[in-house]
């Protein structure tokens, strides 16, 4: 059975940093590219950061470019998101999702190419 489970979200004061993780299972780890969504009610998914987990390559949505960092310990099947200077405008669900994809080092945000979702993880921002 192929899990995502998301952690590490919570409530943090404007300016402070969370660590998400995105804990993966039921699939081979190196065959699929990890990807950050965000999305809060009544607008569409976004595109945070990725990952291409085989060799690392990693790309960063503008929407928190600068702000964040995304990385990957093959061994724990774990994908992580640093976000810093988190503002009350970040403020919403945060999803990991897995796109199978063997031989290509990039990765990309589009949200209906990826095949498996978590439940999400709820970050507030406080002012």
């Amino acid at each position: 059975e192929v899990r995502l489970v998301e952690s590490g979200g919570g409530l943090v004061q404007a300016g402070g940093s969370l660590r998400l993780s995105c804990a993966a299972s039921g699939f081979t780890f190196d065959d699929y590219d990890i990807g950050w969504f965000r999305q809060a009610p009544g607008k569409e998914r976004e595109g945070v950061s990725c990952i291409v987990t085989s060799d690392g390559s990693t790309y960063y949505g503008d929407s928190m470019k600068g702000r964040i960092t995304i990385s990957s310990d093959n061994a724990k099947k774990t994908v992580y998101l640093q976000m810093n200077s988190l503002q009350p405008e970040d403020t919403t669900n945060y999803y990991c999702a897995a796109l199978g994809k063997i031989g290509s080092s990039w990765c990309g945000l589009a949200f209906y190419e990826y095949d498996y979702w978590g439940q999400g993880t709820q970050v507030t921002v406080s002012s």
